[in-house]
């Protein structure tokens, strides 16, 4: 059967608005290679949403392990408890503490003339929060990590279940409890 005038056009319109609406969501799933970080929550509930702004903090101090190297930033409220000599006053974090550490693989700078390790490739970034409501089960803290997977660029939350909080990072953090559970001193300036 052989179209012919307005039927043709027609068909030829609808062709049209097919391959234009096939071509435009390959293009939205190309654009689509950076993850919405922020409607993710750790299995306790901590979402990564409740850190937005995180990357401009202050930073507190940095760490290194055998194989990463951490940036660890505070929001306002942390850093004036700190400036204030909390925990080495034994005084408690106020509510509304939070600190992110952002962790890397390490690598040799390249460009140095002598050795010096640097961040590489992106490993996790981790929350503690201070919400004495909140989390009444792990001494008013409460914890997310997010690990990253380079290949994809996405982030997924550590833990099988909301008890993760209390078992793995509470449970080692409970080793620093006369220092309100916080490993961490604000670094010289």
């Amino acid at each position: 059967m052989r179209i012919v005038g307005g039927q043709q056009r027609m068909w030829i319109s609808i062709a049209c608005l097919i391959l234009a609406s096939v071509l435009a969501g390959v293009a939205k799933l190309a654009s689509q290679d950076v993850q919405d970080r922020h409607t993710l929550k750790a299995p306790n509930g901590v979402s990564f949403s409740e850190f937005r702004g995180y990357a401009r903090w202050q930073d507190v101090s940095v760490s290194t392990t055998a194989t990463g190297v951490k940036a660890i930033l505070g929001n306002r409220t942390i850093v004036k408890a700190y400036q204030a000599g909390i925990p080495a006053n034994g005084q408690p974090f106020p509510d509304g503490s939070v600190i992110v550490k952002i962790e890397w693989n390490k690598a040799q700078n390249p460009v140095s003339p002598y050795f010096v390790e640097v961040p590489a490739t992106l490993k996790s970034v981790s929350f503690i929060e201070k919400d004495s409501k909140r989390f009444p089960n792990t001494s008013g803290w409460g914890y997310a990590q997010f690990l990253y997977d380079p290949a994809s660029k996405t982030f997924h939350p550590y833990g099988k279940d909301a008890l993760f909080g209390k078992t793995v990072c509470y449970q080692c953090h409970t080793a620093v409890r006369n220092r309100d559970y916080i490993f961490t001193d604000y670094a010289p300036r």
